[in-house]
């Protein structure tokens, strides 16, 4: 299981995380996403504890701690959800009155 770590200052680094959620058990990984067109960190992440016992006593403590200047939010992650190719735009659905895409 993952922990979302929201409203994260943009000047973290996962150094910075894993020695935040390491006070509370052993950490397997971080991830920091960033963005795709500007590769500037996009606010939030995801940590990755060893035991689920580590993760709850994470969540318990750290959900609204107010760390570099911000209220952290903190839970366990939710499974992404899968799109359907009908959700990436218009070509899927009658918004096209009877344009085709051409290659």
């Amino acid at each position: 299981m993952s922990i979302y770590v929201g409203n994260l200052s943009f000047e973290v680094t996962q150094d910075d995380l894993t020695g935040v959620f390491a006070e509370y058990g052993t950490v397997k990984r971080v991830q920091l996403p960033t963005d795709r067109e500007s590769g500037r960190p996009r606010g939030f992440g995801f940590v990755e504890m060893e035991t689920e016992a580590a993760e709850t006593a994470a969540i318990d403590a750290l959900d609204g701690f107010n760390w570099m200047g911000r209220a952290l939010k903190v839970n366990k992650a939710k499974p992404r959800e899968e799109r359907s190719r009908s959700d990436s735009g218009n070509w899927g659905n009658n918004n096209n009155q009877g344009y085709s895409r051409r290659y």
